[in-house]
């Protein structure tokens, strides 16, 4: 087997274990917060334990360092509204909406980067506007505040996917996830106090044993493969492959958790018309080379 088709059947896996965050999340008893607080300190405490990471951390400088903190708070932000859209919706609904981030990126990145805005970029944005209005339309009421924390993980994510692509070529990319997902759970631990005591339950067996899943065989695992398929393939690629996620996340719904009985039609033609914009996205960066960065979001 080539080394470029090993690496799109190894990013295909990849984002199907990905894809999987959005069904661990419904099957998990635990409520948002303990739940993303548990997975960032299970990543973030082994990762530790990896000689290259510590030497990432020593040849960081503190200005660095602080930055990359920053972007992990953010990180620990779209986590806990894309766990809350799951509790409050379902899974499809939250994916869903993580499918509006490169919406969202066309209007964040400009910013972020200092550069000019791409008006193709812009129409991409503008074209899933209706797909949002018909999926908030094939949704019973007490689903869309869901939509609304959705959305705004979506909101999280190009922030720190366009703040990622300006710093991760700065510092060993193992690193930089030991840093974000390890000031973000200091910045939920420093958060528990707003919300009812104990913040941080000890999950039972069955809660523990699928955030390990989710920790190691969902974060960890794809991340590692992921890091090695880049090397094989172009920004377009990995682009059109990662934008799968959220379709194999609600393929995935209907048989595991029966969603499809939640939701109307005008749901399902609303997810067609923001992919269709979303698959667009790539071609306006074809022959880009793939960095780390595009693999931080999921």
């Amino acid at each position: 087997m080539s080394p470029s088709r090993k690496a799109h059947l190894q990013i295909h896996f990849c984002v199907l274990l990905w894809g999987f965050t959005a069904i661990l999340g419904k099957l998990i008893a635990l409520p948002a917060l303990p739940l993303v607080w548990w997975r960032m300190l299970l990543v973030s405490a082994t990762l530790l334990c990896v000689p290259r990471v510590w030497r990432g951390l020593r040849a960081m400088p503190p200005r660095l360092l602080v930055s990359y903190a920053g972007i992990g708070v953010i990180v620990s932000l779209h986590w806990l509204t894309f766990y809350a859209a799951i509790k409050l919706a379902n899974a499809s609904v939250a994916a869903t909406c993580i499918a509006l981030c490169p919406a969202f990126l066309a209007l964040v990145e400009p910013w972020v980067a200092g550069r000019r805005f791409d008006a193709r970029e812009l129409l991409i944005g503008a074209a899933v506007v209706p797909g949002v209005a018909l999926v908030a339309g094939g949704l019973p009421g007490d689903m869309r505040l869901g939509l609304a924390v959705g959305v705004l993980s979506a909101l999280f994510v190009a922030f720190f996917s366009a703040l990622n692509k300006r710093l991760i070529d700065r510092a060993d990319s193992l690193t930089v996830t030991c840093v974000e997902l390890g000031s973000g759970t200091l910045f939920l631990t420093l958060m528990a106090p707003l919300f009812a005591s104990p913040a941080f339950p000890l999950p039972d067996l069955h809660d523990g044993s699928l955030l390990l899943v989710l920790a190691y065989g969902c974060t960890l695992l794809p991340f590692a493969l992921a890091l090695a398929a880049l090397r094989h393939l172009s920004a377009f690629a990995t682009q059109m492959v990662t934008n799968l996620e959220p379709v194999y996340a609600i393929v995935l719904a209907i048989p595991l958790l029966g969603e499809q009985r939640e939701l109307g039609w005008t749901f399902y033609v609303g997810v067609a018309i923001i992919l269709l914009a979303v698959f667009a996205h790539p071609w306006l960066h074809r022959g880009e080379k793939a960095e780390p960065a595009d693999l931080i979001a999921p």
